[in-house]
């Protein structure tokens, strides 16, 4: 399943290739100092494979596999469904000869890419959004059995780029946006817990300053299941350069087998 060009030019205009192509480059800026994080994420998702014994696997955001064991979950299942809403070149070369691997192109939100910019794209700085509430916030739907279903650090993903689309339209409150927010991450669960499952998503950010004072930020604003088994860790995210605000950041990530 690929995007029409018309709806490649709107995740184009909404940032989302320019999302996808940053996230590789930070990977490679960081020199290796993402190793552990991915390292901990392809484990993690190998032991629940052997614990549940899935016939079939879905991932969710699997962007350029970096945390994902793809060797491995080939061996241990029948098919595997990359669902993103972009495939990088290079992941489509890659597994173009893989018999029982499918890439899926599709907006995991359920269709809120398009329903905020039908609903906001006639909007501009001379004429903005006063409301969210004519925005119709969806649950993913797959159109078939997903089978067992992986979500890989897409939770706090799924709304960055549509906020900041909605800001540029929109006099919208923060407290608005923390409600849009919230209900954006609790759809996602809700899809989650309808199927054997595994979330791994960063749950606070943690920012320091050049002066080493420290910045907690909630990442996650809705309630996460307990699950059956969790692993916790630290993801360095800035750990070899520090960003534009001369800022460090440091994620706490949550893994959990729902």
């Amino acid at each position: 399943m690929t995007h029409s060009i018309s709806y490649r030019r709107l995740l184009n205009k909404m940032g989302y290739y320019n999302y996808q192509n940053g996230l590789i480059y930070r990977h490679l800026n960081q020199e290796g100092g993402w190793d552990n994080h991915l390292s901990r994420c392809r484990n993690f998702i190998i032991k629940a494979l052997d614990f549940c014994k899935p016939e079939k696997v879905t991932v969710l955001g699997s962007g350029w596999l970096l945390e994902l064991p793809l060797a491995e979950m080939i061996e241990k299942t029948e098919k595997v469904c990359l669902v993103d809403i972009v495939h990088p070149p290079e992941v489509i070369s890659q597994t173009g000869c893989l018999k029982n691997v499918e890439l899926i192109e599709q907006d995991v939100t359920g269709g809120l890419i398009e329903e905020v910019w039908q609903k906001t794209g006639k909007y501009s700085f001379f004429n903005k959004l006063q409301s969210l509430e004519n925005i119709v916030i969806p649950e993913y739907k797959p159109e078939c059995d997903p089978g067992m279903v992986i979500s890989l650090n897409i939770l706090t993903q799924l709304e960055p780029l549509l906020i900041d689309f909605l800001r540029k339209r929109s006099k919208i409150t923060e407290e608005e946006f923390n409600r849009f927010r919230a209900e954006i991450q609790k759809k996602h669960i809700d899809f989650l817990k309808k199927y054997k499952s595994v979330l791994i998503t960063d749950i606070n950010e943690i920012f320091i300053d050049s002066s080493g004072n420290a910045t907690n930020k909630s990442t996650v604003v809705t309630d996460i299941p307990e699950g059956k088994y969790k692993e916790e860790w630290d993801w360095h995210f800035d750990l070899v350069r520090s960003d534009y605000y001369k800022k460090r950041s440091l994620l706490k990530v949550a893994a959990l087998l729902l």
